[in-house]
């Protein structure tokens, strides 16, 4: 901000506050009979469960979040319908980007191995998927790892960093690309990806790993309102960009349902973890895009999704290498 404006922004901004009435508090949460007693399954009391209904998840502390998920389990049985729900209890978390690393087990990426308080949009999807296939802080957290990096082994250079070539694939086991099989015309890329180049520029490590060609197809946006209602809570969304002829997955985000049947995005981006509906995030993004026409920026191409699977199975970790000593 210009500093000869900040003082009557300042001004505006006050004046608005003093006159503009914030909406009022949402009633609290009261739990059901049913939920009491999957609560008394757990162990878990009814002034306690009643305080975790009306917290969200990212201002829980780490054994509040296990107790939660044990719980839930019980109370949401349906896979899709608990990566809903879950998802939903995080509407309103701050965003903030490049938020995970390997800290305190690697310092090349200094940022934790886990930070409830804020997301990015992989972070926000890992830790919903993790959650809803947990029942403790200890498997969430096993889970969180089984699905951030390759086999499970903790490692920037194992992280699932493209999502495409890396993340996708790896979690065949928890979703199934089905882009090309839900009947819309589907457009073709290609990626270049060179591994080594990016962990020796980001992370100043050395790695031999050949570049990779990686073909692939999404869903321009335009075809999307026409298989829109095959989807399905808790899939996966990859959001495509282009920009002068090439293509990656700029953003994920999960799918829910919402009251009226409509498909809807949910997701972590500035300022923080919204729902919106799939068409309106289209046209959000469309004029965005019309405003920054000719500037040289990613504009929203299309979608690939990818079908969460109705009963995972979970590959086993890999056992986590000894560090490496100088030679």
């Amino acid at each position: 901000m210009h500093k000869t404006l900040a003082p009557l922004a300042l001004a505006l901004l006050l004046a608005g506050c003093a006159t503009t009435a914030l909406p009022p508090e949402p009633p609290p949460v009261v739990p059901t009979p049913t939920q009491l007693q999957a609560a008394a399954r757990v162990g878990l009391a009814e002034p306690e469960l009643t305080a975790l209904l009306n917290k969200p998840l990212y201002r829980m502390q780490p054994a509040e979040v296990g107790r939660f998920l044990a719980w839930q389990q019980l109370d949401q049985p349906q896979l899709r319908q608990r990566v809903a729900a879950l998802a939903r209890k995080n509407i309103g978390q701050p965003y903030e980007l490049y938020l995970l690393g390997e800290f305190p087990y690697e310092t090349y990426d200094r940022q934790p191995l886990f930070d409830l308080a804020k997301s990015d949009c992989v972070v926000f999807a890992e830790h919903t998927y993790a959650m809803a296939l947990s029942s403790s802080w200890e498997e969430f957290f096993w889970m969180l790892q089984r699905i951030r990096y390759r086999d499970g082994v903790i490692g920037v250079a194992t992280r699932n960093h493209y999502t495409e070539a890396d993340w996708n694939l790896a979690n065949r086991w928890l979703v199934q690309d089905v882009t090309a099989g839900l009947g819309a015309p589907t457009q073709p890329y290609r990626q270049r990806i060179d591994r080594q180049a990016f962990l020796k520029k980001q992370f100043k490590i050395d790695r031999d790993i050949p570049v990779q060609d990686f073909d692939d197809v999404y869903i321009a946006k335009q075809d999307v309102a026409a298989i829109e209602a095959q989807l399905q809570d808790g899939d996966f969304v990859n959001v495509i960009s282009g920009r002068n002829g090439g293509y990656w997955a700029s953003h994920v985000g999960l799918i829910v349902t919402g009251a009226d049947g409509s498909r809807r995005i949910l997701h972590s981006a500035e300022p923080q973890v919204r729902e919106e509906t799939l068409q309106g995030f289209i046209a959000r993004l469309g004029e965005r895009d019309a405003r920054q026409a000719g500037q040289g920026k990613p504009t929203l191409a299309g979608f690939k999704f990818l079908r969460l699977n109705e009963a995972p199975e979970v590959p086993p970790m890999a056992p986590q290498p000894r560090p490496a000593r100088p030679r």
